[in-house]
C-alpha cells in the first residue's frame, strides 16, 4: 500500500467518527430526537412572534387605508400561512431531513438551485435577521434606563452581542436547554399579548368601537398586495420547525399537529391584538407610534406600562433563540450535502451541532458592525418568499417525478397551486413598486453563482483549498470536541 500524503491523512482524520470508542460518549456524533410536540409548538410560535406585533404593526394599516380592511388582511395572511404550512407538512413527513426548503429544493431541482437558496439564507437573511432582533432586544432592555432618549448606539450593539453570545452557549450546551429557553420566553410573549387582548376585550365591552370602519379603504391593487406583503412578513417563521425535523419525536404525527396548532394560535392572537390596539388608539395614532404596544399600555395600564418594554425584550430574546436554533440546522444540512465546509456537519458530545451554531453566531456578530443592516433585509426580503414558493412547488413536481415516495400526509394539489399563484403575486407587486431594491436583491442572490462555480462545481472548482479546509476542520473538531455524525 502506498503511503498517504499529509493532506489525505488530515482528511481521513477529520472525517473519522468513532464515538463508540468512549462508552460515556455513546450518544456523541448524532442529532437526537428530543423535541416533544409542545417544544415544536413553542419553536414555531416563538419564531413567528418577535417584536413586530408589539412595536409597529403599521404596514398593513398603511397600505389598506382602514381598520377593518387591515384586520381582514391579518386574518387572510394567517390563513395563507396555514395553507403553506399544510404543504410543508407533506414535504416534511416525506423528506425527513433537516434544512426544510433547502432539502426539498435539493431533492426536486438539484444542487445548483438548492445552493442559491442556501447561500442567500445562510449568509444574509438569517444572520441579518438575528442581528436585527438582537438589537431590538437591547433597545427595549435599555429603554427604562434611558426613558427620555434613544439608548447609546455602542451600548445597544454591545448588549445585542452579549445576547447572541449567551444564546450561542445555551445552544451549544444542549438541545434541551435551548428548547427550554424557547418554551419559557414563548410563554412570556404570549402572556404579554393575552394581557393586551384582555384589555381590548374590556374596552370592547365599554363600547369602544368607533375606529372599526371601512372608511378610507384603498382600491389600488398594488397597495393591497403590499399590505399582504407586510402581513405575511409578520407570520414569517411558520416553517422553522421543518429545519430541525430530525430532532422532533414522531415527526409524522407531531409536525402537522405543531404547525396547525401554532399557525391557528398565532392568527387568533395577532388578529385580537390588533383589535385591542384599535379599541384605544385611532388609526392616525397607530401610524404615528414607534411602539404601538407601549403607547397602548400608557393609555390603559398606568404604572404597569413600564413592564411592556420588558415583555418586548423577552419576546425578542426568544426570537433570537429560535432563529439561532433553526439556522444552525440549515448550516448543518448544507454541510451534510457537501455544499458548505465539512466542519459544519460536526456534532458535539452533547449531541448539538456546535460548529454550525458558532458559524451562525459569528456571522450575526459580524453584521452587528454594519451601519445599515435593515437595508440588507429589505433587499432580499422577496427572495425569502421566492424560495418558499419554490419549496411549495416541490409538492406537485414530486407527485409527477417521484410518485413512489412515501407520503404519510397527502395534500390536495389545489392548495399548493393556489399558494404558488398567490406567492407570485405577492412577490411581483412589491418588485414592480420598488425596482431599485429588487435589482440590488437580485444582484446579491447572483453572488451565489461564482461561489458555486469556484468552490462546488466538479468541473470548475479550485482544488487548492482542500489542505486549508482540512486544517480548519481539525481545529474546529478539537475546539468543540465534535465528530462526524453516525450514519444509519
Amino acid at each position: 500500500m502506498s503511503p498517504k500524503s499529509k493532506s489525505e491523512e488530515l482528511e481521513s482524520e477529520a472525517l473519522k467518527s468513532d464515538p463508540e470508542a468512549d462508552p460515556e460518549n455513546k450518544d456523541a456524533g448524532a442529532l437526537e430526537a428530543k423535541m416533544s410536540l409542545m417544544n415544536g409548538i413553542t419553536v414555531i410560535v416563538g419564531s413567528i412572534i418577535g417584536s413586530g406585533i408589539f412595536v409597529s404593526p403599521t404596514g398593513v394599516l398603511k397600505y389598506t387605508g382602514s381598520v377593518n380592511a387591515s384586520l381582514l388582511v391579518w386574518v387572510a395572511s394567517g390563513v395563507f400561512s396555514m395553507v403553506g404550512a399544510y404543504c410543508y407538512a407533506e414535504l416534511g413527513t416525506m423528506i425527513r431531513k433537516s434544512g426544510a426548503d433547502y432539502a426539498y429544493i435539493m431533492e426536486t431541482f438539484g444542487p445548483f438551485a438548492a445552493f442559491i437558496r442556501l447561500w442567500i439564507e445562510c449568509m444574509i437573511v438569517r444572520p441579518c435577521s438575528q442581528a436585527i432582533v438582537a438589537l431590538t432586544f437591547s433597545v427595549y432592555v435599555l429603554k427604562p434606563i434611558f426613558p427620555e432618549c434613544e439608548p447609546p448606539e455602542d451600548a445597544t450593539r454591545l448588549l445585542a452581542a452579549c445576547c447572541i453570545l449567551l444564546l450561542t452557549f445555551v445552544n451549544c450546551w444542549s438541545v434541551r436547554a435551548a428548547t427550554r429557553v424557547q418554551d419559557w420566553f414563548t410563554y412570556a410573549k404570549l402572556l404579554a399579548l393575552f394581557i393586551i387582548i384582555a384589555a381590548g376585550i374590556y374596552q370592547l365591552c365599554r363600547g369602544e368601537v368607533q375606529h372599526f370602519t371601512f372608511e378610507g379603504t384603498t382600491d389600488d391593487v398594488t397597495s393591497i398586495a403590499l399590505s399582504f406583503y407586510s402581513g405575511l412578513f409578520a407570520y414569517n417563521g411558520w416553517n422553522y420547525l421543518n429545519f430541525i425535523i430530525e430532532e422532533l419525536k414522531d415527526p409524522v404525527k407531531n409536525l402537522p399537529r405543531a404547525i396547525a396548532i401554532s399557525c391557528a394560535l398565532v392568527t387568533v392572537v395577532y388578529t385580537f391584538t390588533n383589535v385591542a390596539f384599535y379599541t384605544t388608539l385611532s388609526p392616525t395614532e397607530v401610524l404615528g407610534s414607534a411602539a404601538v404596544a407601549v403607547t397602548f399600555a400608557e393609555r390603559l395600564f398606568g404604572w404597569f406600562a413600564l413592564s411592556i418594554p420588558l415583555f418586548v425584550a423577552a419576546s425578542t430574546f426568544g426570537a433570537v433563540n429560535g432563529v439561532l436554533l433553526t439556522s444552525s440546522r440549515l448550516f448543518y444540512a448544507g454541510a451534510a450535502q457537501g455544499q458548505m465546509p465539512v466542519m459544519l456537519t460536526m456534532v458535539s458530545a452533547r449531541a448539538t451541532p456546535a460548529p454550525a451554531v458558532l458559524a451562525v453566531a459569528l456571522l450575526s456578530l459580524l453584521y452587528l458592525t454594519v451601519s445599515d443592516i435593515y437595508a440588507l433585509i429589505n433587499y432580499v426580503g422577496f427572495a425569502t418568499w421566492l424560495s418558499i414558493g419554490a419549496a411549495v412547488l416541490c409538492v406537485p413536481v414530486l407527485r409527477f417525478t417521484q410518485p413512489g415516495l412515501e407520503r404519510p400526509i397527502r395534500v390536495n394539489l389545489f392548495f399548493p397551486v393556489i399558494y404558488i399563484i398567490c406567492t407570485i403575486l405577492v412577490v411581483a407587486f412589491p418588485a414592480w413598486a420598488s425596482p431599485a431594491e429588487t435589482g440590488v436583491g437580485c444582484l446579491m442572490i447572483l453572488t451565489a453563482v461564482p461561489v458555486y462555480l469556484l468552490l462546488l462545481h466538479p468541473r470548475t472548482r479550485m482544488g487548492c483549498l482542500s489542505s486549508v479546509t482540512n486544517y480548519a476542520t481539525l481545529l474546529v473538531q478539537k475546539l468543540t470536541l465534535s465528530v462526524r455524525p453516525k450514519t444509519k
